[in-house]
């Protein structure tokens, strides 16, 4: 599986929406500052996911982008799908008379399974989880 970095800012834009889910947009400025994208190609990335269908915008003083639908109905793999194509989540392009072709796309299937059942409010729970069990070591 490949994911390009404009995949990755993806995921990570809408984590942060999902993470901020309210009616109340979020400044570009901020997702580019709290996860280290460079605000111009977030420019790019959440205009092109607005045309998906995942993020909706508002202009003007109080403006920002939000989501377009609640963080349980989007799931990691029609995002990769939207963003990088279909073939994003399928192994290079190998022989079928390859030994390990069987084994391959098992691989693809289970990887397809997994991020097709991954939704953005479980993995907003499973962050906010992890961050909770977080316990700083002072040990010097």
């Amino acid at each position: 599986m490949n994911i390009s970095v404009k995949g990755e800012y993806a995921l990570l834009a809408l984590f942060d929406l999902a993470e901020h889910f309210t009616h109340e947009p979020v400044k570009i400025a901020a997702i580019a500052r709290r996860w280290n994208i460079p605000q111009k190609f977030l420019e790019l990335i959440l205009a092109g996911l607005k045309q998906g269908g995942f993020v909706e915008s508002r202009r003007g003083a109080e403006g920002g982008y939000l989501l377009a639908r609640p963080p349980a109905s989007i799931t990691v793999g029609e995002v990769l799908r939207y963003v990088e194509g279909p073939r994003s989540t399928k192994s290079s392009a190998r022989k079928t008379d390859d030994p390990f072709a069987g084994m391959w796309a098992g691989v693809d299937q289970a990887i397809s399974t997994v991020i097709d059942r991954t939704s953005f409010a479980e993995l907003i729970r499973a962050w906010r989880d992890k961050q909770a069990n977080y316990v700083p070591n002072w040990d010097i």
